[in-house]
């Protein structure tokens, strides 16, 4: 499995969104590094709107619990961001307990 973090932003700031797409393998460790650039891109724009997509990541439980701790209280962590600016994050999770995708058998006919 591959534990590399692929991060995209896309901005939109005429319409005062930011999208953060994650992929990979997520992890307490590796949430600190989506922090920074959840950081950074909340200071682009005062009142930016901020979506953190991990829909196609693995995310660890703590770490996911982590982020909905965030969007919550609508601040990073302090350790990340001393000043608590106010952070409108809204968490894109996995799909939880998604069904296996079906095996069609195909029939010679």
């Amino acid at each position: 499995m591959n534990h590399k973090l692929r991060v995209l932003v896309r901005l939109d700031l005429d319409c005062g969104q930011a999208e953060v797409a994650a992929q990979g393998h997520v992890t307490a460790q590796s949430l600190q590094a989506l922090y920074v650039v959840v950081k950074r891109a909340n200071h682009l724009k005062e009142g930016l709107r901020l979506v953190l997509d991990v829909s196609h990541a693995r995310v660890e439980p703590a770490a996911l619990e982590q982020l909905r701790e965030c969007s919550a209280s609508h601040h990073l962590p302090a350790a990340i961001d001393p000043q608590q600016a106010e952070c409108q994050l809204s968490i894109v999770a996995p799909a939880e307990d998604a069904p296996a995708p079906r095996l069609r058998r195909l029939v010679a006919a």
